[in-house]
């Protein structure tokens, strides 16, 4: 019999295997990190087919993040209400309604009409979001809590690789005689050779797709995958994980003390709007850092797929390996660690503005990768039955992805290297929240 093994990560407390819905509920984790990264595309496209600045540009995440401000707690009651596949059903529902809405957008043109159908997508999305999260974390032993949300995770990963390649490649269209992998390799030069003499056979990528029709595509293919998983999930039962089985300390259970009393909580709502607001901004002006690099010489569709295929990739291989480094290393010293290390690499990408800042920036990924599922983990640790309303709340920060690109922008508009300089501070919050602020105390009511 296996006690340790990996099936042991999916069995309750009862005897109850919990591995089919783990999987199930994991297919949600790829789709949100597709819609989430085709975010990174649009505010250099915007930028192009509507002429925006860069301040301007970051109405998108604006738009998006805004939703989770707006949808986070009534998703909180709605799962605590009607249970965790109620808020999967609505979530999936909402997020169908605004991929489909591109169609109509692209026929009104306008941008207010763009940032409705995010608005209405990331609404689903902090759905699915508010459930999903907690719900993997119990689907299975307290202890293995971290691991088991970094593993579902993994497939999130996989979403936001595949988001900036396909929304690269459909969005900004290739002019170039060159293939998809040809450009790639021939960034990869550039960037980590220095190889700056390539001859190019393109037009500017400006210039070769401003038509906001390129939308359709992308949206138009997410809304018929999610409606597909709908009815999957309709006719499927879930189990319902009573609040007695959730997230706990078997050493420190501080579930009879009120949510604003419960120190590791508080302080990990604070690193997770920073880490959201990081992780957002370093997203949405990777593409800008990368082509305002004279000497590079890269197109939009050559930096997205730095983005997809470089850092992303390195994002998704942090994910897989941080749930096994975490069954060996504690996931807070594993979170404050990697957290210290970004913030020397937003130090070296702020002051250097060349290819060399263009590998910093790739690298950061692996070690954002697993900060998001982390932060999650130990701030819900020992809440018990607040372990829903606590969960929505945490959703909520993820508004601080509202906020870092607008600032990033207007810091960034004439370099976008001193815009970095925002997530370089909010690294620097999460490095304490991993080393001391995480730390479970037992207080007195």
């Amino acid at each position: 019999m296996k006690s340790n093994g990996q099936k042991s990560l999916f069995i309750g407390s009862q005897g109850q295997n919990y591995l089919f819905p783990f999987i199930l509920v994991s297919s949600l984790f790829f789709m949100w990190g597709f819609a989430h990264s085709l975010l990174d595309v649009l505010n250099k496209h915007f930028q192009n087919a509507l002429d925006l600045t860069k301040t301007e540009s970051a109405a998108v995440q604006a738009s998006a993040y805004g939703a989770y401000f707006l949808m986070a707690l009534p998703a909180g009651y709605i799962a605590r209400k009607f249970g965790y596949k109620a808020g999967i059903i609505v979530g999936l529902i909402l997020f169908a309604i605004g991929a489909f809405w591109f169609v109509p957008a692209v026929g009104i043109n306008t941008f207010w009409a763009f940032l409705l159908g995010l608005l209405i997508l990331f609404c689903g999305l902090t759905c699915l979001e508010t459930v999903a999260n907690p719900y993997t974390t119990v689907l299975g032993p307290p202890q293995t809590a971290a691991t088991r949300i970094n593993l579902a995770q993994t497939f999130n990963a996989v979403g936001w690789i595949l988001g900036p390649l396909v929304g690269s490649v459909l969005i900004f269209g290739n002019e170039s005689e060159k293939s998809i992998f040809e450009l790639l390799q021939e960034a990869l030069q550039k960037v980590f050779i220095g190889a700056g003499s390539i001859v190019e056979n393109t037009v500017t990528t400006a210039e070769a797709q401003t038509d906001n029709s390129a939308l359709i595509l992308p949206y138009v293919g997410l809304g018929t995958l999610v409606v597909l998983v709908l009815v999957l999930f309709l006719f499927t039962k879930l189990p319902e994980v009573k609040a007695d089985d959730d997230i706990s300390d078997s050493t420190l259970n501080t579930s009879s003390l009120p949510l604003i009393k419960q120190r590791h909580f508080v302080l990990a709502v604070v690193a997770q709007f920073l880490y959201v607001a990081a992780q957002t901004g370093i997203n949405s002006f990777f593409i800008n850092y990368t082509v305002e690099i004279e000497e590079l010489q890269l197109k939009e569709l050559q930096a997205g797929l730095l983005l997809g295929l470089g850092s992303m990739t390195l994002f998704a291989i942090g994910r897989f390996t941080g749930g096994m480094i975490m069954r060996k290393v504690k996931a807070e010293v594993l979170l404050g660690t990697f957290a210290i290390i970004n913030t020397l690499l937003m130090l070296f990408v702020t002051i250097n503005h060349n290819r060399f800042g263009v590998i910093a920036l790739i690298a950061c990924y692996l070690f954002m990768s697993i900060m998001f599922p982390s932060i999650f983990a130990l701030g819900l640790r020992g809440l018990g039955e607040k372990t829903k309303t606590a969960s929505s709340i945490l959703i909520l920060t993820i508004v601080g992805g509202a906020i870092a690109p607008m600032l990033m922008g207007l810091i960034g508009e004439n370099s976008m290297n001193l815009g970095f300089i925002v997530p370089l501070v909010c690294f620097l919050y999460i490095s304490f929240y991993g080393f001391a602020g995480s730390k479970m105390k037992q207080q007195k009511l």
